[in-house]
This record gives structure tokens, sequence and C-alpha cells, in this order.
């Protein structure tokens, strides 16, 4: 799409599931032209994960607009071959294949920059490519468990998941700014840099926190559901309609705040057992004591607009018909249509705004929906695209 920041990029992936995906759409988003390789037949398996978007994958609808599906046998000669010479005219090549996988099809980072100096590779791998967990496969709740953050989330009696694929997003997070930085550098040194990131240390990363807390104060955060933590009162109250709303204090004067004109009690404010964060984090029950009452005695709109007239940030805690359904959303036009096989739905336009550019959003591809001209523009005749057919390669 003329116009936009990653027009004349070419990206191959051969990619699965949602980590790789998430990164390739959003080089896509910003005009990158990506084929993505996938097998002849079912396609990436995240295509079959569900059926509730008009038949197709709610996964795969998010992750795969914008992007081109060539189907190929890669572990055929033929289909090799028909690789390679896509990979010739690429830019990027991304790929999250199971342990071990990549180097015996000579897809590994270091087989390609031999192959093909001006290409950068992007490994995405479970725990890396190389260490004591290598060989091992990584899904996201498994590494959800290994960093720690199921230990952090749920209730004091049960721990539970984050709700959406956080160490899949994280790490292909980490995959887009790594291309993005890497195309940067090609651009400016004429140096191809292999990118590589790891499910795990996407995740480590965005652990630290708690892992500084847990190191240096001897105990990990405890799990308390809504709650913060390390600072209170910042969590949800349900008000007297039923209705959760979560609110934040985070200095004194909003605590004072709170005691006026919310609580209605200001001599709370200079009681010593919540007189400073600390002293409402080791007093937490009582403190929570005081709110669930006043909470108690009003409905959730009623709450909101008190704590909205002292300055203290609050939400409601929606679920998700009300996320789809939220004025934001709406008012600020992030809803576009997209085609999918068989249907046009909406989807959110990319977060990150650019000035005087639209993103792209093209398609949904079905599986193999573009193998014969990709195909075509490698200079392969008809009668050798009908062979491969023929012989399952394609």
């Amino acid at each position: 799409m003329t116009g936009l920041p990653l027009t004349g990029v070419t990206v191959v992936s051969v990619e699965q599931a949602v980590a790789a995906p998430y990164a390739t759409r959003q080089l896509a988003d910003l005009g990158a032209r990506v084929i993505k390789v996938e097998r002849p037949g079912g396609g990436d398996f995240a295509r079959r994960y569900d059926t509730t978007v008009h038949g197709q994958s709610s996964y795969f609808v998010w992750l795969n607009r914008s992007k081109e599906s060539v189907t190929l046998d890669l572990k055929s000669p033929a289909g090799r071959d028909v690789l390679e010479e896509l990979l010739a005219r690429a830019d990027v090549f991304v790929q999250n294949l199971a342990p071990g996988a990549a180097a015996r099809l000579g897809l590994d980072a270091a087989s390609l920059t031999q192959r093909h100096a001006s290409l950068i590779p992007c490994t995405i791998s479970g725990y890396g490519t190389f260490g004591p967990w290598a060989d091992r496969k990584a899904y996201d709740l498994l590494v959800q468990c290994q960093t720690g953050l199921v230990s952090l989330t749920g209730t004091p009696e049960e721990t539970a998941r984050v709700g959406v694929s956080i160490a899949d997003i994280a790490a292909g997070m980490y995959a887009y700014s790594g291309i993005l930085t890497a195309l940067y550098t090609r651009a400016t040194s004429g140096e191809a840099r292999a990118v590589e990131v790891s499910l795990f240390e996407a995740l480590a990363e965005w652990m630290s926190q708690p892992a500084y807390y847990t190191r240096h104060g001897g105990t990990q955060p405890p799990r308390i559901g809504t709650q913060h933590a390390t600072i209170a009162p910042y969590g949800a109250y349900t008000a007297a309609d039923g209705k959760q709303v979560l609110f934040s204090i985070q200095n004194e004067r909003e605590w004072a705040a709170l005691c006026e004109r919310v609580l209605a009690r200001p001599e709370l404010a200079d009681d010593p057992r919540f007189a400073t964060g600390s002293d409402r984090v080791a007093h937490r029950d009582q403190l929570d004591a005081v709110i669930t009452e006043r909470f108690q005695r009003s409905g959730s709109a009623e709450v909101m607009k008190l704590l909205d007239a002292a300055g203290i940030a609050n939400a409601g805690v929606n679920d998700v018909r009300e996320f789809i359904e939220h004025p934001v959303l709406a008012e600020r036009n992030r809803w576009h249509e997209v085609a999918i096989p068989g249907a046009v739905v909406p989807a959110l336009r990319p977060p990150a705004d650019l000035a005087g550019i639209e993103p792209r959003m093209d398609p949904v591809p079905a599986v193999g929906e573009h193998t014969e001209r990709v195909l075509a523009e490698l200079g392969v005749t008809a009668a050798r695209i009908e062979g491969l057919r023929a012989d399952g390669v394609i």
C-alpha cells in the first residue's frame, strides 16, 4: 500500500499459533508484504483453535489480516526449493517452529545468514535456541507458570492464568520491535542482524518488578485478586447494584479527598493505621471493611460520580461485551471492517497512530489463497505449479 512506512519490505514467515503471527501482522499493518507459508491442507493450526467468527478461528482472524497465504510442504525438496526462492527476494524471515525444526530444515539464523547476507532472520522460541531448556516445547500457559506469573494471579485460595496469551503477546511485541530495529540498522549500516526472542525471556522482563520486590523484600507480592499487592486502597469494590468499581489512591492528597468526599469520614485521613501508603497496606483488612461498607450504600454510577468529583481515578469492572461497546472505541473510530473468508468483521485498528498514515487492514487469507500468484511471480510456470499440486507440495 503506497505511503505506508514499510511499503517495499517483504517478510516471509513460517509461523503458527500466536507469537510470530502477532509480530508479522504488525509489520503488515505498516505496509510490509507478509507471505505466510502454511502446511498444505490444514495450514496454521491456529486456524482450528475455534470456529466462532463465522466459522473462522478468533485467534487466526485477530493475527493474520493483510497477509498472503502460500502452502508449501517444507519436508519435500521441491517445497524447500520454492521457499529458498522466496527468501532470496525477502528482507525478513520469521519463524517459530518447534525446537530443532528450523535447524533441520536449514532455516536457522546461522544457515540463513550464510546463504542470504542481506536477510534479517527472526527466531521466536520457547526458552532460547541454546541453554538447558532449548529443546523443550513451550506454550503460553507453561511460560506463565515458569516465570511465576501464575503465582501472582488469582485469589489467596487459588491461582489463575492471565486471561489472554500474555507470553505470546510479549514475545510477538519484542520480535516486532527487534525486526524494526534490525531494518533500521540495515538501512543505516548495511548490516543485516539476526533477531532472537524467547517467550520465557519476554515474559521474564515483564516480571521484573515482582522479582525485585521478592529478591530484596524477602517475600513475593501476595495474590489478592483485583487488589494491588503493594498499594492500598487500589482495587475493586462491589457497589449496591452489584457492579464492581475499581479505584486507585496514589498519594496522600487523594487519600484525604477519598476520606472527606467519598467515605464522608475525614477523620480517617489522620488515623495512624492509614497515615501512609505502607500503613494502609499493613491494615488493608480494616481499610477494606470501611470502603466496602460505604460502597454497599450506593450504586456504581453514584460511587464513580463521587470518585470523579474527588479527582480519584476509577473505572467500572467491565465484561467483554461492555468493552466491545466502549464509547472510547466508538467515538475515536477504532473499529474498522476487515474481510475474512465468507464474511466481514469489525477489527481494532493498530494502537500506535502515525500522523498522516492510515494502517493497512486488508483481508484475512484462506489457506493457500495466494499460492499460485506468488509462485507465478517467482517465474514458476503453470505446468510446474500443477505438478507441485499433484505431488502435494502445495
